[in-house]
């Protein structure tokens, strides 16, 4: 247990350090982390309509932040390369969640092709309908790309690294809610990037520059 919360606490700060420098990104997962807690509440009475604001909205606002606003050149800070960080990013780095999002986006055209999704369910009669059926069909994706990496983790790394990270991604709302609060008040304020100044995941300081 110990070995698995160690593992855990320095997945979140690595990628808090390395990924998280932009205060456009910060305040985008911030919108992400609330919009995936209402999520997990609506997961219980509506999965459906749940996925559908997990993936249009959470997801999205999420990885918008890390496509267009965060930094991809040397970071000074941390005294790392964009290749290098991409490199030993444990979960979904950028080459891998352009393979996600392509098979989110290519998603509907399964449930066009096949409005039965093979069987399993009653062809939709209007667009409502479809729309939840495509809610399904995300919440499937996504428990299926978590699941993909947590496994493939267990085999190219071990089994703790896996099962840390898997739990890290399903308590990044959490911890992200946490983390960014204070982001969009400091993007009002005139700042751009907040810089982490120390690699030791025991401490987290930080300087904020136009």
């Amino acid at each position: 247990m110990t070995r698995f919360l160690d593992t855990l606490r320095i997945q979140r700060w690595d990628d808090h350090r390395y990924y998280h420098h932009s205060l456009v990104n910060q305040s985008l997962h911030l919108l992400s982390a609330v919009t995936f807690l209402c999520a997990y509440v609506l997961m219980f009475k509506d999965p459906a309509l749940a996925a559908l604001i997990g993936w249009l909205i959470a997801m999205t606002s999420r990885q918008t932040g890390h496509f267009f606003f965060e930094p991809r050149d040397y970071d000074v800070v941390n005294q790392a390369t964009d290749a290098y960080k991409e490199a030993v990013k444990v979960g979904y780095n950028i080459r891998r969640k352009i393979v996600l999002m392509a098979i989110w986006v290519i998603s509907p055209l399964f449930l066009l092709l096949d409005p039965t999704m093979l069987g399993l369910v009653a062809a939709p009669r209007n667009w409502l309908q479809f729309a939840r059926h495509l809610g399904y069909l995300w919440l499937v994706v996504g428990i299926s790309g978590l699941l993909f990496r947590t496994v493939q983790l267990f085999f190219i790394r071990d089994a703790i690294t896996g099962l840390a990270w898997m739990t890290k991604i399903l308590t990044d709302p959490f911890n992200d809610a946490k983390l960014y609060c204070r982001a969009p008040l400091l993007l009002l304020r005139g700042g751009l990037i907040a810089r982490t100044l120390t690699a030791d995941h025991g401490d987290e300081t930080a300087e904020f520059h136009q």
